[in-house]
């Protein structure tokens, strides 16, 4: 099997004030590894970025065993998966020093023209991602189902949360969603999240943070005059 690993150690800022990983700093991690994935297979940023080809990210399914702690080494895997039409699949899976699996995830990703921020088949820019085979792969994303959002919260896209891509990077809407949800579910880490990212949050734009409480799971979704995205928590 052609994995991709990294080994690090959890230092002050990759945790919260509960000395868990940040579950922004986890999707960072997920995003700075795949893209060190397609550079060692050949398709980094002169096959995409440097000819206006965007990587986005359009849903993950992250299952949590439980999240890391400060001063803990741990080890994040990942491979691709079979291409699907436009989709490229991607899995991840983290490792205690022990070699336990403490978390996986899967993902969907697509390329972008920038120039009209529309999805391009891989073919026709010869990007191709190489299929890597691995036992009882974690399940595909899939979209969250939403229950009551009854409270809301507005938020501004500010020059902080942009990336490469031009717009709000996918990492930040966790640091977003855990201000806004912070009452209900405080230290408590979820074991399942659920996310669809259905268009960009734009520079300057603010939309609202809509969520509420159904059951063990908290719904969330960004709004304007579009949905920007659809998260499920559970606990």
């Amino acid at each position: 099997m052609n994995l991709k690993s990294e080994t690090f150690k959890l230092r002050t800022a990759h945790c919260d004030v509960f000395r868990k990983l940040r579950l922004s700093e986890l999707f960072t991690r997920f995003q700075e590894i795949a893209i060190a994935d397609t550079e060692e297979h050949d398709m980094g940023r002169d096959k995409t970025l440097d000819r206006g080809l965007l990587w986005v990210v359009t849903g993950y399914r992250v299952e949590i065993g439980r999240l890391p702690e400060y001063d803990e080494t741990v080890t994040l895997e990942t491979w691709a998966g079979k291409t699907m039409h436009v989709f490229f699949p991607r899995y991840f899976r983290m490792k205690d020093a022990a070699g336990n699996v403490i978390l996986q995830a899967s993902s969907f990703w697509v390329l972008i023209d920038a120039s009209v921020r529309k999805v391009i088949f891989p073919e026709e820019a010869g990007v191709f991602m190489e299929e890597v085979k691995v036992e009882d792969p974690p399940a595909f994303p899939r979209p969250p189902r939403i229950g009551e959002t009854p409270e809301e919260v507005p938020f501004t896209v500010t020059y902080s949360t942009l990336d490469l891509n031009g717009h709000m990077n996918n990492t930040r809407y966790f640091d977003a969603v855990q201000d806004a949800i912070y009452p209900l579910k405080k230290a408590a880490p979820p074991r399942l999240i659920q996310v669809e990212f259905k268009n960009e949050a734009r520079p300057g734009e603010t939309f609202m943070i809509r969520y509420g409480e159904n059951g063990d799971t908290v719904s969330v979704t960004g709004e304007a005059d579009r949905t920007i995205f659809r998260m499920s928590l559970t606990y």
